[in-house]
């Protein structure tokens, strides 16, 4: 894998590889094309309502769970109700397990309408991912800045763009030591679909 782009050019840094897998074209392009179109049309998007500083708003996004654990609760507290797998998630589960050796029991899809759609800064460290959690995403639609940044150091950041059809792997210590977002944007952006693989336990 490459270098990947900095906030700061003069403050080179080189990703840890042990915390990063990345794939730019996994999904062909009539691929990616084809499950964007269907996900906008069929997928059962909600927008989840999160409580933050004493006031209840609703997420900047909108989002569907599907898998085998009966909901999904975000670190925010607001819950995304299940759907059971549709044959194209299920191949796509099953086709990234087959290729990487990693296992999913479910999919967090998040739908970024525009450039004012984001998530903010966070590590997905909850106890029902286990230690050292593995997640596949897979990014459909406009190219969006995936930005990382230390827990604890944050002037230490990146910024990897993520484009259609391509799957970054998230593992090994990565939400331990470092958070990530998706920021707003100032230039007008077109839809885009992230497809999260996750193993969450069986309890969840």
């Amino acid at each position: 894998m490459g270098q990947l782009s900095l906030f700061d050019a003069e403050e080179f840094y080189e990703f840890p590889k042990d915390l990063l897998e990345y794939k730019e074209n996994f999904l062909s392009r009539k691929e990616a094309d084809e499950l964007k179109d269907q996900l906008l049309k069929t997928a059962n998007w909600e927008q989840r309502k999160q409580k933050m500083y004493d006031k209840i708003v609703v997420t900047p996004r909108l989002t569907a769970w599907y898998g085998d654990t009966q909901s999904y609760d975000s670190a925010d507290n607001s819950t995304t109700n299940r759907n059971e797998w549709t044959p194209e998630l299920y191949a796509l589960k099953e086709r990234i397990e087959k290729q990487f050796g990693y296992r999913f029991n479910g999919v967090l899809l998040n739908l970024y309408r525009d450039n004012n759609d984001s998530v903010a800064w966070h590590r997905d460290k909850e106890s029902r991912y286990g230690r050292r959690p593995v997640i596949a995403s897979i990014s459909l639609g406009q190219t969006r800045n995936f930005d990382f940044r230390k827990k604890d150091h944050h002037q230490s950041k990146y910024s990897l763009p993520l484009p259609h059809g391509s799957l970054l792997i998230m593992k090994g210590d990565l939400q331990e030591n470092w958070e990530h977002r998706i920021a707003k944007s100032v230039v007008p952006m077109r839809e885009r679909i992230n497809l999260t693989f996750r193993l969450l336990k069986k309890d969840s």
